[in-house]
């Protein structure tokens, strides 16, 4: 934070909705002081536990975490085999078959769309 972006008055933070991602884990790494310093100027915005655009990067991380070799001795190597397997991904047209559809979200999330329900 005070390295990357000393003069922010405010950065925010995108998380997926999980009970790991808590402003308390500060105090495991900082002390007490420096935690409240860190915490007073960061503002935390949490994905929906469903249907998310972080969910669709987790799903695309794993397609590559499975294809990859196990070990790749070096950048070069890594960045050549990334490259070959988003080429054939897209010469594929692979997309992800997201099947949580708005209607499903405003059953699911109702609490969030209680405006709209009403």
């Amino acid at each position: 934070m005070d390295e990357f972006y000393p003069q922010a008055d405010v950065i925010r933070v995108v998380l997926d909705n999980l009970k790991t991602h808590k402003p308390a884990a500060l105090s495991v790494t900082f002390t007490p002081a420096e935690a409240l310093r860190i915490l007073k100027k960061l503002e935390f915005h949490y994905t929906p536990k469903h249907g998310s655009w972080l969910n669709m990067v987790e799903i695309e991380w794993s397609v590559y975490s499975r294809s990859l070799p196990k070990y790749i001795p070096n950048d070069d190597m890594l960045v050549t085999d990334v490259l070959a397997l988003t080429d054939e991904r897209n010469s594929r047209h692979a997309t992800i078959d997201w099947q949580f559809c708005t209607d499903d979200a405003r059953i699911k999330l109702k609490q969030l769309y209680t405006s709209i329900l009403k």
